[in-house]
């Protein structure tokens, strides 16, 4: 008998083995079920996080503060003559825009598929509404628009990137480095073009040294808009264009008045009174060039060339002139100011 009980012992601890064994199977199965299953979890929040980076959002600082923009927005609408021309590079597709008052060569002005906005004096806003943007870009000619926009199109977002640089700005100069800086930054984030924004703000700070470099801190000089065969006054400091670039490159302006403006046809000032300031450098903006669809349109060259009080300065006399880049009166972007800033570099140092 002792050796029977024994046997069943023995028979009974196998079984509890067995059973045991496959207890533990059983369980490892589950675990291993489990940690599939949370791989699997883990690789679709991951799919789910990069779907939402590659359409998620961006915070931008504009003229009234940050603004969260959606990132490769859908049916733009670009009113801003500071931008056009570095979305245009990108690549940036725009359903509508203001082609009255755009570079004649830009691409969208010749797509019929860009909606036309007409100018900033009498706009057709509505056409906004019907393009259903996801992104407005508005600024400089259009930034007084702001409010009736917003309203027009409330599901949109609608961002101001206006500079000051009137009269009433302190810091001018420094408004429209800075300026061009954040617009251009704020586009890259936007259009997710960071390494071309990064580019080309480098490029705009080393035209802006070089220009430093070549002036030589004592020559006067005299900023000019040349529209309609007339010669008018760019007071120094503030405005379009030339005024800021006082501040920026330290220019000695070489005549100074009181309550001068920013108009962008320039001060009524007498082309004697031009002569009688003798500047040693002229820098010339060609409105007409950028503008007028006359034949008997005068380019600025011929303008200052043919006008008898000019002839005796020191900068007509010696050649001592820099011309805008043709189109820059409807294309302020960070490129034409680059070519502007590289242009008064290789002028001035000659």
């Amino acid at each position: 008998m002792g050796k029977f009980k024994f046997l069943k012992l023995t028979v009974f601890i196998a079984i509890l083995a067995l059973l045991l064994v496959a207890c533990s199977n059983s369980n490892d199965g589950n675990e291993g079920q489990a940690n599939d299953t949370n791989e699997m979890a883990e690789t679709d929040e991951q799919a789910n996080d990069s779907a939402e980076e590659e359409a998620g959002t961006v915070e931008i600082t504009d003229a009234h503060g940050t603004v969260t923009v959606p990132v490769n927005p859908k049916n733009v609408v670009a009113l801003d003559n500071r931008a056009f021309e570095t979305l245009s590079d990108w690549g940036v597709e725009l359903a509508a825009a203001p082609k009255a008052v755009m570079p004649a060569d830009s691409p969208y002005v010749s797509d019929d598929s860009v909606q036309d906005i007409g100018n900033h004096r009498e706009p057709n806003l509505e056409i906004i509404a019907t393009v259903d943007p996801e992104l407005v870009i508005v600024g400089q000619r259009f930034a007084g628009y702001y409010e009736d926009i917003k309203e027009l199109v409330p599901e949109a977002v609608v961002i101001d990137l206006d500079v000051d640089v009137s009269e009433e700005a302190e810091t001018p100069g420094e408004n429209l480095v800075n300026g061009f800086i954040d617009i251009t930054t704020s586009l890259g984030k936007i259009f997710d073009k960071n390494e071309e924004a990064e580019q080309l703000v480098a490029d705009f700070d080393q035209a802006i040294e070089d220009a430093k470099d070549a002036y030589n801190g004592t020559d006067t000089v005299m900023s000019v808009v040349v529209s309609g065969g007339d010669i008018g006054f760019a007071a120094p400091g503030s405005g379009r264009v030339w005024g800021p670039l006082y501040e920026i490159l330290g220019w000695t302006p070489a005549l100074e008045i009181d309550e001068a403006s920013s108009d962008h046809q320039g001060d009524d000032i007498s082309v004697e009174a031009i002569a009688q300031s003798n500047p040693d450098w002229i820098f010339a903006l060609d409105r007409d060039a950028a503008v007028s669809s006359t034949e008997d349109a005068v380019p600025a060259q011929d303008v200052i060339d043919n006008s008898p009080a000019l002839q005796d300065t020191t900068a007509v006399s010696e050649g001592q002139i820099v011309y805008a880049p043709t189109d820059t009166y409807t294309n302020e972007s960070i490129q034409t100011f680059i070519e502007i800033f590289e242009d008064i570099a290789n002028t001035l140092a000659k």
